[in-house]
């Protein structure tokens, strides 16, 4: 149960990020809304550190998980920041969908495991589908999109290879990281990047802030960059990397519901048969089948049958109770 609150609270917070990117860069540079929300964010955790009294010196010695995480980060947050300013939100969302595939090649070279069976290659496509009846309207492509999608792309494979890196790690270092030290260590390792990056293609000081870039960043800080990291470390470990890809599926669908209930968007039929599509490609992708179902409904039944009948005594309901028992078993 744990779990799967945290997985669909990752959802959640991820559904509300590219708004708040966007805003964000309201009155400052794509690289200094980058470099702000992480150096806002690493403070938190090292106050969070000091208050608990705990230890820095995990970090240097599992450095290499610590560096794959922060490859989600750094050079990721960037390439995402620069590239959603030529393209609009719905093709980001459309593009970002091609994780879980890019995810489960990365899954069979790194560690050796076939994340792809038929039909959850064919829920993939279909949910690819779905959202690009979501978002059809919004794929228009001029000579700038090129930047945009490549850079969105490019985003795909860090944001995987990361994932799938941090997995093998933890695998073969045989250790239990706990979600918290995770997100902080990955804002460690991917800071000084973040600066250099910053000095080498901004270095001016932002002096006016606007309140929207402000308060956006603050909570991209704590909400995205802490405790949406945390969360997504904490899946990570205990699911696949590819079945935590699949959250780029979900959140354009649940970003789509938020704006209909707080902003009073109007959805058309276009947008409910791509949501209606993309809903019923990940219930596809799950791990049931028809055979499964029956099983399981026979397993009840059986144990309904099982138990003593309310009036004692009556021959007559136990034999047809016997006779309904050996026909389902017969059945199975």
């Amino acid at each position: 149960m744990a779990v799967l609150f945290a997985y669909f609270s990752v959802v959640l917070i991820w559904a509300t990020t590219p708004l708040a990117i966007q805003w964000s860069s309201d009155s400052l540079s794509f690289m200094a809304a980058v470099v702000a929300r992480m150096a806002i964010a690493l403070a938190i955790a090292l106050l969070l550190h000091g208050l608990l009294r705990k230890s820095l010196s995990t970090y240097w010695q599992h450095a290499r998980i610590y560096f794959a995480a922060s490859i989600g980060i750094f050079p990721n947050m960037p390439v995402v920041y620069w590239g959603v300013q030529f393209i609009p939100s719905g093709l980001v969302a459309v593009i970002f969908a091609m994780s879980p595939f890019v995810t489960g090649l990365i899954t069979l070279l790194l560690l050796k495991q076939n994340p792809f069976t038929l039909k959850k290659v064919m829920a993939l496509v279909l949910a690819l589908i779905g959202l690009i009846v979501i978002f059809y309207h919004q794929l228009q492509f001029n000579s700038r999109s090129v930047y945009g999608i490549a850079s969105i792309l490019l985003s795909c494979v860090l944001f995987s290879f990361s994932s799938v890196w941090v997995k093998k790690l933890t695998q073969q270092e045989t250790v239990n990281l706990d979600a918290f030290h995770q997100a902080s260590g990955a804002l460690i390792f991917s800071l000084p990047g973040l600066v250099l990056s910053w000095w080498l293609i901004d270095g001016a000081i932002p002096h006016n802030v606007s309140v929207k870039s402000g308060a956006s960043i603050i909570y991209l800080s704590i909400m995205g960059s802490l405790v949406g990291a945390a969360l997504f470390f904490y899946i990570l470990q205990r699911l696949s990397a590819t079945v935590v890809s699949l959250i780029t599926l979900m959140t354009p669908v649940l970003a789509i519901i938020i704006g209909k209930h707080l902003a009073d968007e109007a959805l058309s039929s276009q947008t409910l048969i791509g949501v209606a599509i993309v809903l019923f490609a990940l219930l596809l992708y799950l791990p049931w089948s028809i055979r499964g179902w029956i099983v399981a409904v026979n397993a009840w039944l059986l144990r309904k049958l099982a138990e003593p009948p309310l009036v004692e005594g009556n021959t007559n309901a136990q034999q047809e109770l016997q006779k309904i028992k050996e026909y389902i078993i017969r059945f199975k």
